[in-house]
């Protein structure tokens, strides 16, 4: 069995290596950017072609949070639409048999019923602030479905929470939420600070999974015979902003007062997936926020010491 992690240097990519290793009975194929870029729709047939995976695992995009998605939303679409379709096509052209493609919760409609299901995708308007990655997103999960009904692939796709967890980017503007946080707060800490602000009301509310979860929820999917087309992959549970943010502190030691910026964007009001459907396939997530905050934490404080921390 050979399988390729596309994306292996990201976060959830060098989770889902680790995940590999731990299983064991697999060729893990990766490529760097250097060795692949994957934009390039003849390098990535002719990759494929070569190697012959079993499986692909559509772990690569370009990522970021709100102040990324708003400022380079040319760059998401096009960035994330491009490796969607050059792996999809090229694994069918490869004889990939298997393909799993990661996308996010963010595919669904800004007001979605709370917690989202699956079925209410494309139902109304997504939130515009990270509308141009999330229609990238969909159109890989709709390829993937496409692909399975017209030529028989199993090609399925999974919707992941917001992620975090050892391999996180910590750029202070172009992070997601709990980095940035860690981040934030850490500095706020070694400076001595009295306060620490954070963007928006603090009231809108976000689910959380942990990277190592999702790794383990991935190889659950693709162990299972008949997947659904695209699945949530999420804990069920969520919290606000304002929360998370004590949460982070009380990690990191910050002992000051935390203020909100109304004025700064809050985004999606709510943003908690519905995991019925997960359940069912038999796997829920695994790690307590608050170990996992830890975790996350010491492998910021490790990757700092070593100089390799993303910032």
């Amino acid at each position: 069995m050979k399988i390729f992690i596309a994306g292996h240097r990201g976060m959830v990519g060098s989770a889902l290596v680790r995940e590999a290793e731990k299983r064991g009975g697999s060729e893990i194929l990766t490529a760097t950017r250097e060795e692949l870029d994957l934009l390039d729709q003849a390098a990535c047939q002719q990759w494929l072609q070569d190697r012959k995976p079993d499986q692909v695992i559509i772990a690569a995009a370009k990522v970021g949070g709100i102040h990324a998605n708003s400022t380079y939303p040319a760059e998401f679409i096009y960035e994330n639409l491009t490796i969607a379709t050059n792996l999809i096509e090229g694994a069918r052209q490869a004889g990939v048999g298997r393909v799993l493609f990661l996308g996010s919760s963010c595919i669904y409609p800004k007001m979605a019923p709370q917690p989202m299901p699956e079925d209410c995708l494309l139902t109304s308007p997504l939130e515009v602030t990270n509308e141009a990655y999330a229609i990238a997103k969909i159109a890989g999960l709709k390829m993937c479905q496409h692909y399975r009904a017209q030529y028989g692939l199993m090609y399925h796709s999974a919707m992941p929470t917001n992620l975090y967890g050892p391999g996180d980017n910590y750029h202070p503007e172009n992070s997601h939420v709990i980095p940035a946080l860690i981040r934030r707060f850490h500095e706020a800490k070694e400076r001595g600070d009295a306060e620490v602000t954070i963007w928006g009301s603090g009231t809108p509310r976000r689910e959380f999974l942990h990277v190592r979860d999702l790794a383990g929820a991935c190889f659950h999917l693709l162990d299972q015979d008949d997947p659904p087309d695209w699945v949530n992959l999420g804990v069920g549970e969520d919290v606000t902003i304002l929360e998370l943010a004590k949460l982070v502190a009380k990690t990191v030691g910050f002992e000051g007062e935390i203020k909100t910026d109304p004025s700064k964007p809050d985004g999606t009001p709510r943003k908690l997936l519905n995991v019925d459907l997960l359940k069912k396939t038999g796997w829920s997530a695994q790690i307590p926020f608050a170990a996992g905050m830890a975790g996350a934490y010491q492998d910021f404080l490790a990757t700092l010491d070593k100089g390799t921390a993303r910032l």
